[in-house]
Protein backbone atom coordinates (compact mmCIF):
# COMPACT_ATOMS: atom_id res chain seq x y z
CA UNK A 1 0.00 0.00 0.00
CA UNK A 2 1.00 3.64 -0.29
CA UNK A 3 2.74 5.86 2.23
CA UNK A 4 1.08 9.10 3.35
CA UNK A 5 3.49 11.79 4.53
CA UNK A 6 2.20 14.78 6.53
CA UNK A 7 4.90 17.45 6.57
CA UNK A 8 4.74 19.36 9.87
CA UNK A 9 1.00 18.87 10.54
CA UNK A 10 -0.53 21.45 12.86
CA UNK A 11 -4.11 20.34 13.51
CA UNK A 12 -4.59 17.33 15.79
CA UNK A 13 -8.00 16.43 14.36
CA UNK A 14 -6.62 16.12 10.84
CA UNK A 15 -3.89 13.78 12.02
CA UNK A 16 -6.43 11.77 14.03
CA UNK A 17 -8.52 11.36 10.89
CA UNK A 18 -5.41 10.32 8.96
CA UNK A 19 -4.69 7.70 11.63
CA UNK A 20 -8.19 6.31 11.06
CA UNK A 21 -7.61 6.45 7.27
CA UNK A 22 -4.39 4.48 7.70
CA UNK A 23 -6.12 1.88 9.85
CA UNK A 24 -9.00 1.26 7.42
CA UNK A 25 -6.99 1.25 4.18
CA UNK A 26 -3.57 -0.09 5.18
CA UNK A 27 -1.83 3.10 4.07
CA UNK A 28 1.31 3.78 6.08
CA UNK A 29 1.17 7.18 7.80
CA UNK A 30 4.37 9.16 8.34
CA UNK A 31 4.42 12.40 10.34
CA UNK A 32 7.34 14.77 9.85
CA UNK A 33 8.23 16.95 12.84
CA UNK A 34 7.73 19.44 14.25
CA UNK A 35 4.13 18.59 15.02
CA UNK A 36 1.67 21.28 16.11
CA UNK A 37 0.23 19.07 18.87
CA UNK A 38 1.15 16.16 21.11
CA UNK A 39 -0.35 12.70 21.21
CA UNK A 40 -2.20 13.47 24.42
CA UNK A 41 -4.35 16.01 22.56
CA UNK A 42 -8.04 15.19 23.05
CA UNK A 43 -8.89 16.17 19.45
CA UNK A 44 -6.31 13.72 18.11
CA UNK A 45 -7.65 10.90 20.28
CA UNK A 46 -11.27 11.70 19.43
CA UNK A 47 -10.67 11.89 15.66
CA UNK A 48 -8.60 8.70 15.66
CA UNK A 49 -11.15 6.90 17.89
CA UNK A 50 -9.82 3.47 18.78
CA UNK A 51 -7.85 3.06 15.55
CA UNK A 52 -4.46 4.18 16.88
CA UNK A 53 -3.33 0.59 17.52
CA UNK A 54 -4.52 -0.50 14.06
CA UNK A 55 -2.64 2.16 12.09
CA UNK A 56 0.90 1.92 10.75
CA UNK A 57 2.34 5.23 12.03
CA UNK A 58 5.92 6.50 12.05
CA UNK A 59 7.18 9.88 13.24
CA UNK A 60 10.31 11.32 11.61
CA UNK A 61 12.44 14.18 12.98
CA UNK A 62 12.79 15.84 9.54
CA UNK A 63 11.98 15.32 5.88
CA UNK A 64 15.35 13.69 5.09
CA UNK A 65 14.69 10.96 7.65
CA UNK A 66 11.22 10.41 6.18
CA UNK A 67 12.60 10.06 2.65
CA UNK A 68 15.34 7.72 3.91
CA UNK A 69 12.62 5.43 5.31
CA UNK A 70 11.27 4.80 1.79
CA UNK A 71 14.35 4.43 -0.43
CA UNK A 72 13.55 4.31 -4.12
CA UNK A 73 9.86 5.12 -3.64
CA UNK A 74 8.22 7.61 -5.97
CA UNK A 75 7.11 10.78 -4.15
CA UNK A 76 4.08 12.76 -5.27
CA UNK A 77 3.90 16.22 -3.71
CA UNK A 78 0.33 17.52 -3.43
CA UNK A 79 0.26 21.24 -4.14
CA UNK A 80 -1.79 23.93 -5.84
CA UNK A 81 1.41 24.91 -7.67
CA UNK A 82 0.90 22.61 -10.64
CA UNK A 83 -1.64 21.71 -13.28
CA UNK A 84 -1.08 17.91 -13.18
CA UNK A 85 -4.04 16.08 -11.65
CA UNK A 86 -3.40 13.41 -9.03
CA UNK A 87 -5.92 11.24 -10.92
CA UNK A 88 -3.61 11.07 -13.96
CA UNK A 89 -0.95 9.16 -11.99
CA UNK A 90 -0.74 5.38 -12.28
CA UNK A 91 -0.02 4.57 -8.64
CA UNK A 92 2.22 1.73 -7.54
CA UNK A 93 2.63 -0.08 -4.26
CA UNK A 94 4.90 1.91 -1.92
CA UNK A 95 4.36 5.29 -3.64
CA UNK A 96 4.49 8.30 -1.31
CA UNK A 97 1.68 10.85 -1.15
CA UNK A 98 3.22 13.96 0.42
CA UNK A 99 1.04 16.69 1.94
CA UNK A 100 2.03 20.00 3.50
CA UNK A 101 1.03 21.73 6.67
CA UNK A 102 -2.53 22.99 6.99
CA UNK A 103 -1.94 26.74 6.89
CA UNK A 104 0.58 26.97 4.06
CA UNK A 105 1.15 23.68 2.23
CA UNK A 106 4.57 22.36 1.33
CA UNK A 107 7.49 24.79 1.58
CA UNK A 108 9.49 25.64 -1.54
CA UNK A 109 12.54 23.66 -0.38
CA UNK A 110 10.48 20.48 -0.03
CA UNK A 111 8.78 21.01 -3.40
CA UNK A 112 12.24 21.42 -4.96
CA UNK A 113 13.70 18.32 -3.24
CA UNK A 114 15.30 15.87 -5.68
CA UNK A 115 13.20 12.99 -4.26
CA UNK A 116 10.00 14.59 -5.57
CA UNK A 117 8.85 12.56 -8.58
CA UNK A 118 6.05 14.94 -9.53
CA UNK A 119 3.87 17.72 -8.21
CA UNK A 120 0.17 16.90 -8.39
CA UNK A 121 -3.05 18.61 -7.41
CA UNK A 122 -6.60 17.68 -6.53
CA UNK A 123 -8.92 19.66 -8.83
CA UNK A 124 -11.21 22.19 -7.17
CA UNK A 125 -13.49 24.98 -8.24
CA UNK A 126 -11.74 28.32 -8.82
CA UNK A 127 -11.35 30.90 -6.05
CA UNK A 128 -11.21 28.25 -3.31
CA UNK A 129 -8.13 28.24 -1.11
CA UNK A 130 -7.75 24.58 -0.22
CA UNK A 131 -9.26 21.30 0.91
CA UNK A 132 -9.05 20.11 4.48
CA UNK A 133 -5.82 18.11 4.89
CA UNK A 134 -7.48 14.90 6.07
CA UNK A 135 -10.04 15.12 3.25
CA UNK A 136 -7.31 15.63 0.64
CA UNK A 137 -5.35 12.66 1.98
CA UNK A 138 -8.50 10.52 1.90
CA UNK A 139 -9.23 11.43 -1.72
CA UNK A 140 -5.68 10.56 -2.77
CA UNK A 141 -5.36 7.36 -0.73
CA UNK A 142 -8.65 5.97 -2.02
CA UNK A 143 -7.69 6.69 -5.64
CA UNK A 144 -4.35 4.93 -5.19
CA UNK A 145 -6.00 2.04 -3.31
CA UNK A 146 -8.65 1.70 -6.03
CA UNK A 147 -5.99 1.55 -8.73
CA UNK A 148 -4.09 -1.09 -6.76
CA UNK A 149 -7.25 -3.25 -6.53
CA UNK A 150 -8.03 -2.54 -2.84
CA UNK A 151 -5.39 -4.96 -1.48
CA UNK A 152 -6.31 -6.30 1.93
CA UNK A 153 -10.01 -5.40 1.66
CA UNK A 154 -12.49 -8.22 2.19
CA UNK A 155 -13.79 -9.71 -1.06
CA UNK A 156 -17.42 -8.96 -0.13
CA UNK A 157 -16.54 -5.31 0.48
CA UNK A 158 -14.94 -4.99 -2.97
CA UNK A 159 -18.07 -6.32 -4.68
CA UNK A 160 -20.55 -4.41 -2.52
Amino acid sequence: MVHVFFHEPRIAGNTGNAIRLSAVTGARLHLIEPLGFDFEDAKLRRAGLDYHDLADLTIHPHVEAAFAAVPGARVFAFTAQTTQSFADVEYRDDDVLLFGTEPSGLPAEVLAHPRITARVRIPMLPARRSLNLANAASIAVYEAWRQLGYPGAAEAERRG
